[in-house]
């Protein structure tokens, strides 16, 4: 295009602030407006929310009607989950939009919200795509392993971490943290909190030619040996302090996707399967291809801790894809239908 794409940022929260801020360095885009989550934000040039270097004059607000009315190209759409009255809103008024937000196909939606997101997508001439870290950047690589492959047999994505860092208490619950290991319904609790994991997976076994008879979820909780104080939340002893679990995809009786997690909290846990502190992507076939992605610190980083370097992970695989998303045709997009996103190389600031 022959000017900047105008995007607006979605919430300002862990993942949305560095979606925010990586918009204001890209030259080819521009920010037309914030909406605010919380009122303590509303009215805050975006600067202050992301801690761009002067302000941009672009005020966060929480008047959706007024944020359609921009005529924005797109959204980089970041909360927790996604809203399918915010999403349709969005698409009506063809705004594209690019979500971390638990959507990879929008499977895990019920058929009557799929069916209005795509009419959403029909009226607005707009396009939705969902991607992030894991699943996203993980899933395009194991994808990208298999074209090195004659035959391939199976796609496993793990993400192996200590995950204390991630302050998000009602979350780590949810994935069975802190609670006793035979909680009724736990296991259930983790596969509906992990569910946009078989999305991914059945986006894989679609791009490599599988076509699956059933998904299934596997869990294995390990109780903590000792007591943890992560300042956030507690892991007691005896407690959930590990969980390892995958969303599988199958033809026949053949194990075809599977996408997961082997995740610990607090020091007093021994996974099943030591940590690879990344994620481990393996394609079984011929050859077998195996790959571990680590996101490390570069050397001028001055955060305390790594928790901001996994949020830049997450976002920007849809920040990102904001100019493949805009030129791509309406309706649902993924992973296996955009070329490969990549970064930008930007110059420093004078």
């Amino acid at each position: 295009m022959d000017r900047p794409l105008r995007v607006i940022q979605w919430t300002t929260g862990n993942i949305g602030r560095r979606s925010l801020h990586a918009i204001l360095t890209r030259p080819d885009l521009e920010l037309a407006g914030v909406y605010a989550h919380g009122k303590d934000k509303v009215g805050r040039d975006a600067a202050e929310l992301c801690g761009w270097r002067e302000p941009t004059g672009v005020l966060a607000t929480d008047d959706v009607a007024a944020l359609l009315a921009l005529g924005a190209d797109a959204c980089c759409y970041n909360p927790l989950w996604p809203s399918v009255d915010e999403l349709c809103a969005l698409l009506e008024a063809g705004v594209n939009v690019c979500a971390s937000a638990a959507w990879i196909t929008g499977g895990k939606q019920s058929p009557a919200d799929l069916d209005r997101i795509r009419s959403a997508c029909e009226r607005g001439g707009s396009t939705i795509f969902g991607s992030g870290a894991h699943p996203g950047m993980t899933n395009l690589v194991g994808m990208v392993l298999s074209g090195s492959c004659e035959r391939v047999d199976e796609i496993r994505i793990t993400e192996s971490v200590d995950c204390s860092t991630y302050e998000s208490a009602e979350t780590q619950r949810a994935m069975g943290f802190s609670q006793p290991p035979d909680t009724p319904g736990l296991a259930e609790s983790v596969r509906r909190e992990s569910e946009v994991f078989a999305e991914s997976a059945a986006m894989m076994a679609d791009a490599i030619g599988a076509s699956l008879d059933r998904m299934t979820f596997d869990v294995e909780f390990t109780a903590a040996t000792g007591d943890s104080d992560l300042g956030f939340m507690t892991i007691p002893a005896g407690t959930v302090g590990g969980v390892m679990g995958y969303h599988r995809g199958w033809v026949g009786e053949r194990n075809v996707v599977s996408v997961g997690f082997n995740w610990i909290m607090g020091e007093h846990t021994t996974p099943p399967k030591p940590l690879a502190h990344g994620h481990v992507v393996q394609v079984f076939g011929v050859p077998n291809m195996r790959t571990v992605l680590h996101c490390l610190p570069p050397a001028d980083w001055t955060e305390p801790g790594f928790m901001g370097l996994g949020m830049i992970y997450t976002a920007m695989p849809v920040t990102n894809a904001v100019p493949y998303v805009v030129a791509a045709p309406p309706g649902i997009v993924t992973l296996a239908d955009l070329p490969p996103v990549t970064g930008r190389f930007l110059q420093p600031p004078a």
